[in-house]
């Protein structure tokens, strides 16, 4: 069992899906944690039956990121969004939107979060990557690229922060059970010229071996282990949990 009693946690976009599971697992064991969301009311819902704090934030604002304070000891980098376009349709500003979110935000948030992580001697760093980390999909370049980008922003920092007691991992998992996946099923089908109710067979489980789609509570699982002392020596990794869309 992973102990996290006396750590402060920041899982961002953690009021729903992945972030919710992980700030769920963090809090039972022990862990004060910080609801970072762009929905206000439901981070504070969250806080306060966990008994943690909550954050409104628009990750995408990343000017007022730059001067934040985050003295935290687990830092899950987790928040995100999905477009589903063709490159030649794909709009730059979405485009540039999603890498805000999803590269500059979490390098701002470790940047502030290292230093006090440094003084303590101890810090985990979570990024929550996705298989499209490793693999490319046709028609998410936005992503594709972002999630690139994350894992080499990981490894940077499992690099410098290995002296330190701090350490950086990706965890990749494939199509998740959440409200971002379901949002993306109307696009794929247009796309793909399937019907809607053929999208997760035909589209989102092909390249897996397990015909499933990943739980949240399965990633949080891996995030509370990384967060804690058994994982000191794990650093600079990229966790697959993809049903084996990654071993092709």
């Amino acid at each position: 069992m992973t102990d996290l009693t006396g750590r402060r946690a920041l899982v961002t976009g953690g009021a729903s899906g992945i972030g919710l599971a992980c700030a769920e697992a963090f809090a039972a064991a022990g862990a004060r944690v910080t609801i970072a969301d762009l929905n206000g009311d439901a981070a504070r819902a969250v806080a306060q039956r966990l008994g943690g704090d909550a954050w409104e934030v628009d990750l995408s604002k990343t000017g007022e990121l730059a001067g934040a304070a985050v003295d935290v000891d687990i830092l899950v980098n987790n928040a995100g969004i999905q477009h589903v376009r063709p490159i030649p349709e794909f709009e730059p500003e979405t485009f540039a939107l999603m890498l805000r979110i999803m590269v500059e935000a979490p390098f701002l948030l470790i940047r502030a979060a290292l230093p006090g992580m440094y003084e303590r001697g101890f810090g985990r760093i979570v990024n929550i990557s996705s298989v499209h980390g490793l693999r490319a999909s046709e028609f998410k370049s936005a992503y594709v690229t972002a999630k690139h980008a994350l894992e080499g922003l990981s490894k940077t920092t499992a690099l410098e922060g290995g002296a330190h007691g701090v350490t950086s991992n990706c965890i990749n998992p494939g199509y998740v059970r959440t409200p971002l996946v379901e949002k993306q099923i109307a696009d794929q089908a247009r796309l793909h010229g399937i019907p809607e109710d053929e999208v997760v067979e035909k589209v989102m489980l092909t390249e897996a071996s397990i015909k499933r789609l990943v739980e949240p509570t399965e990633v949080a699982g891996l995030a509370l282990w990384l967060a804690g002392d058994d994982a000191g020596m794990v650093t600079g990794a990229s966790y697959t949990m993809d049903g084996g869309w990654s071993a092709r």
